[in-house]
């Protein structure tokens, strides 16, 4: 697979597992998390056009995976389980959150990846990217450091991705919490969309855009081929 994405993309398509990830997160083993794969491939579907996300599932929370998840990785503070499925194909944009993302490929697919401190006034160039395949099964911690957005598709069906971050992100903002942001001096303030969410999108993402988020991503609003 890794070899065809690279022969039908003119981007470098690297393998998770290259020493090239290790600024970007981890692989994570040693933890069961078949019950919550077993779920989404049981209960959730991938929808005909454009993506999926729902920040928390109840049912997916039920597990005890989610109790070890909370301890060992986030110290005891409470997460939220929830998943992306989808078709996307395009870069689109970036977000970030304070606090490591653990990601459960349920299918292959590829992750379009930066670092926070390429961010220049609150911009970043498509081209300072770097896209990673992520093979079924892999278990992976991204650092609150790196920047990502929707996984992309591999296969015509799309891809499942289990989405595992702290409690309260990607939820909406307050009214008094916008208050505050629209308020603030800081540049960073520019980028927050969601609670624990700053995003950069991609003008062309329209989506995005009408949300209220901050066209930050400059360039060709790169689309990966398979």
């Amino acid at each position: 697979m890794l070899k065809h994405l690279n022969e039908v993309n003119d981007q470098l398509i690297l393998d998770v597992y290259d020493p090239a990830f290790e600024s970007f997160g981890r692989i994570v083993e040693g933890h069961d998390v078949s019950g919550l794969v077993r779920y989404m491939e049981e209960h959730t579907d991938i929808p005909a056009n454009g993506n999926v996300y729902v920040a928390s599932v109840a049912e997916m929370e039920e597990f005890p995976v989610k109790k070890e998840i909370e301890t060992v990785f986030y110290g005891g503070l409470p997460v939220q389980i929830g998943y992306c499925n989808g078709r996307n194909t395009t870069y689109n944009g970036f977000e970030y959150h304070k606090g490591s993302e653990i990601n459960i490929a349920v299918s292959d697919f590829m992750l379009v990846l930066a670092h926070t401190w390429q961010i220049r006034n609150n911009t970043i160039r498509s081209e300072d990217a770097q896209v990673f395949y992520v093979p079924k099964g892999t278990v992976i911690e991204m650092f609150q450091t790196t920047l990502h957005l929707s996984p992309c598709r591999v296969c015509d069906e799309g891809f499942r991705d289990v989405v595992i971050l702290p409690k309260g992100t990607n939820t909406p903002l307050s009214e008094e919490e916008k208050q505050l942001r629209d308020q603030s001096t800081d540049p960073e303030a520019q980028l927050l969309l969601q609670k624990n969410k700053w995003v950069l999108a991609h003008p062309e993402r329209e989506p995005l855009i009408r949300q209220g988020a901050h066209p930050g991503l400059i360039g060709e609003n790169i689309e990966l081929k398979y």
